[in-house]
């Protein structure tokens, strides 16, 4: 996925959103197997008399394809999502300094007298 990681120049920092995509496909092969494992363990579970056996089997066998396409669906959606985030937060930006002329101690409250003289006056009298 190094489409993924590299924007402009600039290496993005990796969030939730690229811990759930690269721990999607894993748990979807998971969860994928298990679904396939039930249609087995029916096949080769005991019969019972008087139970139609190739209707239980179809019945778990539409069941299991019902079930994947959902958790094949979902993990389609939440991977977009997972996309469409990490596209929005865009390239990790790195401001400029800016010196500020008074970082180490604040400005006084009152003006000095060389800044009142500065300052433009109104035309109001008082």
């Amino acid at each position: 996925m190094n489409w993924l990681k590299i924007r402009h120049g600039r290496l993005t920092p990796p969030g939730l959103e690229m811990k759930i995509l690269s721990s999607l496909p894993k748990w979807v092969f998971i969860v994928s197997a298990a679904i396939a494992a039930v249609p087995v363990i029916t096949r080769m579970g005991v019969t019972q008399p008087g139970l139609d056996t190739a209707k239980r089997i179809q019945t778990v066998d539409i069941f299991a394809i019902a079930t994947e396409i959902t958790v094949l669906v979902a993990a389609f959606t939440v991977a977009i999502g997972c996309i469409i985030v990490h596209i929005m937060k865009g390239p990790a930006y790195i401001a400029d300094p800016m010196e500020v002329s008074h970082s180490d101690e604040p400005r006084s409250e009152k003006p000095s007298a060389s800044e009142q003289d500065s300052r433009p006056r109104d035309n109001v009298t008082r």
